[in-house]
């Protein structure tokens, strides 16, 4: 019972503490040490006061149970005069500011570490989520809640260990307060919860403003990431106009919603200190005319009301600061929540050597309810040339993806060299894969980069370049760019021909070492000539590399050792060229319709 409600009212503490460990106790620890200080130094004034009333000693009644200082001073032999107090209080200041500005240096050191720890976390745990979860995830809120949301999160711990951090001096200036004057310390209390009421409402409308920027800012991340993925589609239809006014329609809202938060803010900025003196006022008048109180206990009272009074309305302002990001924390916590739920199995076996065989049997795939492939049984040897071939929708793509690991099966066996795949650590055998798709990766990087994917730039690698640019028919493009290998590409190869783009993935891929090369459609954006040469140089391969490739191109498979025609999620036929010209009335259409 008591965790749930701890967890309930401490759900952001429990989700800093699970990042930071032991250094949140540390930072309030630094609170604690200063607050303490901060009094004791305070606490000074009052034998201050009775020296400026010409008192011949020090009364140990007006210190109420902070006498036992009056002992430790009388027992240090220290005499109370003028110069011992001001001395013991600028001791006391002292040190309190080096401790202030120790824990300021260790309050950075933890919040950037807290940054850098969640930025790291939530990378790597989207790269360890499976592909099938990814493929349906909202790639506007990945996008936002690893860049934009961060840094509001970032704040949001910030404002957050402030708050708390000013809710310990509060309760430290209430313990010396109480320890003065017990009826000092009841009336804060009344203050304090007044003060609390009155802002309450601040709090929810902060709140609920805070989640619905959230979903708003997720929602603005994707349709920019589409405006840019789809611009040329956009341009060339004239509806940059019409995409336009849906995103300006998002920027709207945002701005309306970070206007309405700062409305809240400032109301509460405006009315902290008109609050402040009115209870101060307060406070003179009770203890002074109903309660008789002498004149240097109310003074040191006032002294402690007002900083913890102070703390209590800046614990507010910080705690509504905190609300306005708690959205992000909630989708942040949600979107780790969702990483690790859905983080891939990795089997402890290592794929260390060369690819010799691929067994699919009896296997089954389904999204959701329906149903992709099924029955599956296929055998593929070590320097086979295979080739798929369907209509759109038939689930070629998709059993390409389940032989690239990327797709577990739901039911049957995935065998890689004779070992289970559940077994086996996917990615060592990813790393043997060359995976060229029809749509291509160009990162903005120089093309070197692009095609070495950041090797070392040796006289090796050079070498390996400039043969993988031959054989994908790259070489004229190369030598006619100003840079040649060093010219950068724009993002996404917006500079680039599509032709360009997927030679371009071809020579990565070609570059690699690896011993299966998986081309979905990836000759489908080139014209006959290039495809021809790419074709001619693909040939050229045969016998190196396991070779897998769905085409809607009878020409680009037309040698392979084995086509495969795949229909509704299942292989109807199977034969070289020739053979099936012979058995498959639909693959005879194919070539018909190509003129092959």
């Amino acid at each position: 019972m008591l965790k749930k409600i701890a967890y309930k009212y401490f759900e952001s503490l429990v989700y800093f503490y699970r990042h930071l460990g032991y250094k949140v106790f540390i930072v309030f620890g630094f609170s604690i040490v200063i607050g303490v200080l901060d009094s004791l130094g305070l606490t000074m004034f009052l034998p201050l006061l009775q020296m400026v009333n010409d008192s011949s000693a020090i009364s140990a009644e007006e210190l109420g149970r902070l006498s036992f200082l009056l002992d430790i001073f009388e027992s240090a032999r220290i005499d109370l005069t003028l110069l011992s107090v001001l001395l013991i209080m600028s001791s006391f200041f002292l040190v309190k500011g080096l401790v202030y500005y120790l824990a300021g240096i260790y309050r950075v050191n933890v919040q950037e570490g807290f940054i850098d720890r969640l930025r790291t976390t939530n990378l790597k745990g989207l790269n360890s989520i499976t592909y099938k979860y990814f493929i349906g995830s909202d790639v506007g809120r990945i996008q936002n809640t690893l860049t934009g949301e961060v840094d509001r999160v970032a704040n949001a711990f910030k404002f957050y260990f402030r708050a708390l951090q000013n809710v310990i001096m509060i309760m430290i200036y209430m313990v010396f307060a109480f320890l003065i004057d017990a009826q000092f310390a009841i009336l804060v209390t009344i203050g304090g919860v007044i003060a609390n009421f009155l802002y309450k409402r601040f709090y929810d409308q902060t709140k609920k403003s805070s989640r619905i920027l959230t979903g708003e800012a997720n929602t603005f991340q994707s349709l920019v990431i589409q405006n840019v993925a789809n611009y040329k589609y956009l341009k060339a239809t004239g509806s940059l106009s019409v995409y336009q006014q849906k995103l300006l329609g998002y920027i709207e809202k945002i701005k309306d919603s970070n206007k309405r938060i700062g409305k809240l803010d400032a109301s509460l900025t405006a009315g902290r200190e008109p609050l402040l003196v009115l209870i101060v006022v307060s406070i003179i008048y009770i203890q002074t005319s109903l309660l008789g109180s002498g004149l240097g206990p109310i003074l040191i009272s006032l002294i402690f009301f007002y900083r913890a009074l102070n703390y209590l309305l800046q614990m507010q302002m910080d705690w509504n600061r905190f609300l306005a990001v708690s959205g992000s924390v909630e989708n942040i916590t949600s979107f780790e929540k969702e990483m690790r739920k859905n983080k891939e199995d990795i089997g402890a076996h290592e794929v260390t050597e060369p690819i010799e065989s691929l067994s699919l049997r009896n296997i089954s795939f389904e999204y959701g309810n329906t149903v992709v492939l099924k029955n599956i049984d296929l055998e593929i040897s070590k320097c086979q040339t295979i080739g798929f071939v369907g209509e759109s929708g038939s689930g070629k793509t998709t059993l390409i993806n389940i032989i690239a690991g990327l797709l577990t099966v739901n039911s049957g066996q995935y065998l890689i060299n004779g070992i289970n795949s559940d077994n086996l650590n996917l990615e060592t055998f990813q790393k043997k894969i060359g995976y060229i798709t029809q749509d291509s990766i160009i990162f903005n990087d120089s093309l070197f980069n692009n095609i070495t994917f950041w090797a070392e730039k040796t006289e090796e690698n050079l070498q390996k370049f400039w043969e993988v640019i031959t054989k994908t028919a790259l070489l004229n493009f190369v030598n006619s760019l100003p840079e040649k290998e060093n010219e950068v590409l724009e993002h996404n190869g917006i500079n680039l021909s599509g032709g360009q783009k997927q030679r371009i993935s071809i020579a990565r891929e070609l570059f690699k070492e690896v011993d299966i090369l998986l081309l979905d459609e990836a000759t489908s954006a080139l014209d006959s000539e290039t495809e021809s040469i790419i074709q001619r140089n693909m040939e050229d391969l045969k016998g190196d590399y396991i070779i897998l490739v769905v085409a809607h191109r009878i020409a680009t498979i037309k040698n392979a050792d084995k086509i495969l025609v795949v229909e509704k999620g299942k292989i109807i036929k199977s034969g070289n060229y020739e053979d099936l010209i012979k058995k498959s009335e639909y693959f005879k259409n194919l070539v018909r319709l190509q003129q092959l």
